[in-house]
């Protein structure tokens, strides 16, 4: 009977998640209608619910969870990114960038790709670096005569990286979910998101070699002659300040000196000075990085609770039990079971967000794989892997809606078209780092 109650529960879920209301309310509310079915049950002892006594018992462990000490840097790494997405950096950043690269063949791109590695290191936020980047580099890439669909490609892959680099937000969320140190994730995280960046950087380097056309040279007598002292002291004077935030954030962390929350903490204050320093910000400036904080953590908190809520009603069901025997009879090596939970990940982000998935899904089949042997950072970051690509891929990728919300002069054909290859490039490094675990587990070892 539990098996039939699991599958009712998912059904419903499903069933509402496209009737278009919104994820965190059909989450809790399906959650909270099947602990009141089971409460009844139990109550008039048709059925025993072993872990679900009472809808109070889904109220405590729901709200035990959203108070988790571990969620508070989620606040502060939001606040950190948009408060340097208001200090000028990026813009900045691409001046000085492109009069270094403007001959190299697809320069203007790979600059891109260079500065979203910094931002992604810096913010951890997918909305405010891919906005960014379609805001400032975009109108760029057109007058420079850069096709479309490759340009919108190039943006929305570069801006995906700071859901992965550290300080990210989704590790932040996995580790707390799943019980694994998040320092562990945020170094293990680290050679993957370089490798990404590389093989990105690689693709705009070769393609432009063979379709110039697509990602011309830049001509730089249109360009303000400068000299190489002048443009190496500007990018400099642009990279120093984030590059010294992310070190004070991260170094912490690894060095042991602070905590997660603490440096979060250190973040949120550098970030702000950073921004004060930059003369940007105004007490109007302030209110509206608070206020879109908010926004952001009050809809991530949202979906916790109404996930949170969600996990505790399955687990009672015996949802977690149903999976692990379905996994464990599959007819494969634990390396074929990994496969398939990727498999499963990678097709569910096409229709979930990553926070669903890693709200419900990550816990459940995670400590099923780590039973098989495998180590526990090295799977999680496999998931974030997989799900980076969930923001590419149609219906529901956000970083695509991000770019035609801040350019309306490209069609969302274009847009689909530039995201594939990068989609494929993210699948392979994917690939490499399941072959190649030392790739996540040398650095925190």
């Amino acid at each position: 009977m539990g098996e039939l109650f699991v599958f009712l529960l998912f059904s419903s879920f499903m069933l509402l998640l496209f009737s278009g209301f919104p994820v965190a309310f059909v989450l809790g509310g399906v959650g909270v209608l099947f602990a009141s079915i089971g409460s009844l049950l139990t109550l008039f002892e048709i059925y025993d619910v072993a872990e679900l006594r009472t809808i109070g018992f889904v109220a405590n462990r729901t709200f035990s969870t959203i108070s988790s000490y571990s969620l508070i840097p989620m606040s502060m790494f939001i606040f950190m990114g948009y408060m340097l997405d208001r200090s000028g950096i990026a813009e900045r950043l691409i001046i000085a960038m492109r009069r270094i690269l403007g001959n190299t063949p697809g320069g203007l791109a790979i600059a891109v790709v260079l500065i979203g590695v910094v931002l992604a290191a810096s913010t951890g936020i997918i909305g405010a670096s891919v906005v960014l980047l379609s805001t400032i580099a975009l109108p760029t890439m057109f007058k420079a005569g850069y096709a479309k669909w490759i340009s919108a490609g190039t943006v929305g892959a570069t801006g995906c990286l700071g859901i992965l680099m550290p300080p990210s937000i989704m590790l932040v969320v996995m580790g707390d979910q799943l019980r694994i140190p998040v320092g562990d994730l945020f170094l293990g995280a680290i050679l993957p998101g370089l490798l990404l960046a590389t093989s990105f950087v690689l693709f705009l380097f070769i393609y432009a070699l063979l379709k110039p056309s697509a990602m011309p040279k830049i001509d730089m007598e249109e360009t303000t002659p400068m000299s190489r002292f002048d443009i190496i002291k500007d990018l400099s004077g642009a990279l120093f300040a984030p590059l010294l935030l992310v070190l004070a954030v991260l170094g912490s962390i690894i060095a042991g000196i602070a905590s997660p929350t603490e440096a979060s903490g250190i973040g949120a204050a550098g970030a702000t000075f950073l921004a004060w320093c930059s003369g940007r910000l105004k007490w109007k400036d302030l209110q509206e990085v608070c206020n879109q904080t908010g926004r952001s953590v009050a809809f991530l908190y949202a979906l916790i609770f109404g996930a949170s809520c969600f996990s505790v009603v399955l687990r009672g069901y015996g949802g977690d039990e149903v999976i692990e025997n379905a996994l464990h009879a599959l007819p494969l090596s634990p390396e074929g079971v990994l496969f398939c939970v990727i498999l499963i990940v990678f097709l569910l982000g096409f229709f979930l967000d990553w926070m669903e998935i890693v709200l419900i899904i990550a816990p459940l089949v995670v400590p099923i794989l780590v039973g098989f042997g495998f180590d526990p950072a090295w799977v999680a970051i496999l998931i974030a892997l997989c799900l980076q690509t969930s923001f590419l891929t149609p219906p529901v990728g956000m970083a695509l809606f991000y770019i035609r919300s801040a350019a309306s002069d490209i069609s969302m054909k274009e847009i689909y078209r530039g995201a594939i290859p990068f989609v494929l490039l993210q699948l392979s490094v994917l690939a490499l780092t399941a072959f190649f675990p030392a790739i996540v587990t040398w650095l925190p070892s």
